[in-house]
């Protein structure tokens, strides 16, 4: 069931794809939270349409599969005369599709600062964003830290789906080693292990965030 020698063998060659798994959760998860931020200043304003536009996003992105999503710029795109590389592909959809979730981690985080911040900030003769910029998104960041953490997290996993538009990130790897060897269940376990071991590595670095920010 796993072949220990394989594995070891194959552990570079795998790992080799590490840069493209790190890199799209990375690129993606730093575009999705601008993106995350615009719309909830998007649902938080007056104008209707920005909130309807908004809200259509969050609900859109949070209820189509993401593989669906990363298939339709591959494959769908190229209908419009649009051919972009699969690189590209995975990191536009992981960063729309992640904003949607980090819209409403952001909107809810700011949500739960007191009311009376904002009264005092606008006694004290501040406007709108830079009552946001100076009082309410450090406060808001830091109840926003694990629900963040847990978005990265599942981006990180979720890069596995880049695969399937042939992205040679770490899955994609074990895939080829796998077909090669004829023992797909050896790299899938070790695959496993190594996203386990990348995951516990940002966990630790979520617990390290919190402690120091918990100092303030």
């Amino acid at each position: 069931m796993f072949n220990l020698k394989l594995a070891i063998h194959s552990l570079s060659f795998v790992l080799s794809g590490l840069q493209y798994t790190l890199g799209i959760a990375g690129v993606s998860f730093i575009f999705g939270t601008i993106l995350g931020f615009m719309f909830v200043l998007m649902k938080r304003s007056n104008i209707r349409v920005l909130r309807m536009i908004a809200n259509f996003h969050v609900s859109f992105m949070r209820g189509t599969p993401t593989l669906v999503f990363l298939f339709l710029l591959y494959f769908g795109l190229p209908y419009l005369k649009i051919q972009l590389p699969a690189l590209v592909c995975a990191i536009l959809c992981f960063s729309i599709a992640s904003s949607a979730y980090i819209c409403e981690v952001l909107r809810s985080s700011i949500d739960a600062v007191d009311y009376g911040q904002w009264e005092a900030s606008t006694s004290l003769g501040l406007n709108y964003f830079q009552t946001l910029r100076r009082v309410i998104v450090p406060q808001a960041f830091r109840i926003s830290v694990p629900p963040l953490s847990n978005v990265l997290l599942d981006m990180i996993k979720g890069t596995s789906l880049a695969a399937m538009i042939t992205v040679p990130d770490i899955f994609q790897n074990a895939k080829i080693v796998g077909g090669r060897e004829f023992d797909y269940m050896t790299m899938y376990i070790l695959v496993a292990l190594i996203y386990w071991s990348i995951c516990l590595v940002f966990e630790q670095g979520q617990k390290i965030l919190e402690k120091r920010l918990s100092l303030y």
